[in-house]
């Protein structure tokens, strides 16, 4: 039977840390993690975007998470053709081309530190969130298909942020032939960054949504500006359907909400939990309706420091 989870990407933005989710005594590393562990059974991991992780820190977060936790890990930034400040390659590295040869390197060390959130059965996927430069076409096709060699024996999830990769249902067909999830996002309609909701299963291990908010300043304003929204019932009720139809052709179903400011997305996840336990009610993996709910909504108190 499909699981179904729901979590937030990330769980150490300041501005949730600020917002008082965390209670009192489980603010350190160790408490947040435990803390919204107990509260979700699946997170992103964003910080591996900006800079190498260490095999030291995946273990700890396997340590302190339960077994059935799912962590679906961004790919550090040169992987998938961001901007990358030389500060953020090991030291060794940072005099380096920035080509095929330099993307492999960091790609082993990447593999080496993300490995034991694998051996643990930790690991959702490895998401490869590609820039809206990267537009459709042959050379982006290939650049992909680089990346899918490289990690040829990982579980690989693909976002576009070009809308462009959703016109026609050759994206689909390119990412089934690589064996790689095709992940459907939420955004502001109308707007001539929004990207569709699109939501095609395209390995029948996994299947995922990250909800971005409906900021009227998507691809536009400040990250705070562009991920600010508290998603309403019926926003999220409209959705429901999608996650049927994704439930019923992938073994595995990750929702995870990505609208800052505050507690904004673990309101917005546990809204959401508790809705399909309401009307998927036998479907597995949805945190217990009976937790408690989500403190309410508080301004930002911080900047946020996440890619999205």
């Amino acid at each position: 039977m499909t699981r179904i989870l729901v979590g937030t990407c990330g769980w150490t933005d300041r501005a949730l840390v600020a917002s008082g989710w965390y209670p009192p005594g489980r603010r350190d590393p160790e408490g947040r993690l435990r803390h919204y562990a107990g509260q979700f059974p699946v997170a992103e991991a964003d910080s591996p975007y900006y800079a190498l992780p260490s095999a030291r820190t995946t273990r700890l977060w396997a340590d302190r998470t339960p077994p059935g936790f799912r962590f679906d890990v961004k790919v550090f930034s040169l992987l998938t053709g961001h901007p990358t400040r030389p500060a953020a390659l090991p030291a060794d590295l940072r005099g380096r081309p920035r080509d095929e040869g330099l993307r492999a390197e960091v790609w082993a060390r990447y593999a080496e530190a993300v490995d034991p959130l694998r051996r643990s059965g930790r690991l959702g996927t490895l998401l490869f969130q590609y820039p809206p430069s990267l537009t459709p076409g042959p050379d982006a096709e290939a650049f992909v298909r680089a990346a899918r060699e490289r990690a040829r024996d990982w579980p690989f999830a693909v976002e576009f942020r070009d809308p462009a990769w959703w016109r026609g249902e050759r994206t689909a067909a390119f990412l089934r032939d690589l064996d790689a999830t095709a992940v459907a996002v939420d955004t502001a309609p109308g707007l001539p960054g929004s990207l569709p909701p699109t939501a095609q299963v395209t390995t029948p291990r996994l299947a995922v949504v990250r909800f971005h908010g409906r900021s009227p300043h998507w691809g536009t304003g400040t990250k705070e500006d562009r991920f600010r929204h508290s998603y309403t019932v019926p926003e999220l009720t409209e959705w429901l359907p999608r996650v049927r139809a994704l439930a019923e052709q992938a073994e595995e179903v990750h929702l995870l909400f990505n609208n800052c400011c505050a507690d904004s997305a673990v309101r917005a996840a546990r809204t959401m939990a508790d809705l399909l336990t309401a009307r998927l009610p036998q479907q597995r993996g949805t945190p217990s309706a009976g937790r408690p709910p989500c403190p309410t909504d508080r301004a930002a108190e911080a900047g946020r420091g996440r890619s999205g």
